[in-house]
């Protein structure tokens, strides 16, 4: 048997338990008020970034940045070491 995908061609947000169609604005206001929310109970610390190593050089450092700059912290994994 053959699985088909289905590729999403706008972000969902979850409404009372129920995936729903919602514009990108509204999608990247949740996502940036769940991380204010989290930053301001628990701290920068409870916060992490993951980058993949074969990512571009500009890619990590884009992610580095978010980590310093926007959550405060130094919390960045690159699986470099492997």
């Amino acid at each position: 048997m053959q699985t088909r995908y289905v590729r999403l061609t706008a972000p969902l947000v979850r409404e009372r338990g129920k995936l729903c169609r919602a514009t990108w604005d509204e999608a990247l206001e949740r996502v940036a008020g769940q991380f204010r929310k989290t930053l301001a109970q628990s701290g920068p610390d409870s916060i992490g970034i993951f980058s993949c190593s074969r990512a571009t050089n500009e890619v990590n450092f884009l992610a580095q940045k978010l980590g310093r700059v926007v959550f405060g912290n130094h919390n960045i994994d690159s699986c470099n070491r492997t």
